[in-house]
């Protein structure tokens, strides 16, 4: 299951799942994943606030059942991605957990759980 048609889509849903681990969007954390942004997209190009609009509306209507199965896949289908850039987004989810002043169990379940996926895909790539 693959949804994203650019990494840059992709990472920025993850940012979202992250922000959102612990049941809700704090602004500290969507503050956070803004300036994010602002690295992996052409500010020239995308109105940074529609595209974060949009990108919420999506994660919302996602169903979240599937949300391991697309990291999953996605990370597989963009495994020309080099493990570099898959673990600078692994320290900007941390990030993004860190923004509102605490970590909750859920946010650390879920950065561990990403982590997994990463370093599971870096395996299947290098083999």
């Amino acid at each position: 299951m693959v949804i994203h048609k650019s990494f840059a889509d992709f990472v920025l849903f993850l940012y979202l799942h992250m922000a959102h681990a612990d049941g809700d969007f704090h602004e500290t954390e969507l503050n956070m994943v803004r300036d994010k942004m602002t690295k992996l997209y052409d500010q020239q190009e995308i109105d940074l606030d529609l595209k974060l609009k949009e990108a919420i509306d999506e994660y919302n209507g996602f169903e979240k059942s599937n949300l391991i199965k697309l990291f999953h896949d996605t990370f597989g289908h963009f495994r020309k991605v080099k493990f570099a850039q898959k673990y600078k987004v692994y320290s900007d989810l941390y990030d993004i957990i860190r923004a509102d002043g605490k970590v909750v169990e859920a946010e650390t379940k879920a950065l561990k759980e990403l982590k997994e996926i990463i370093d599971i895909n870096s395996e299947v790539s290098h083999q």
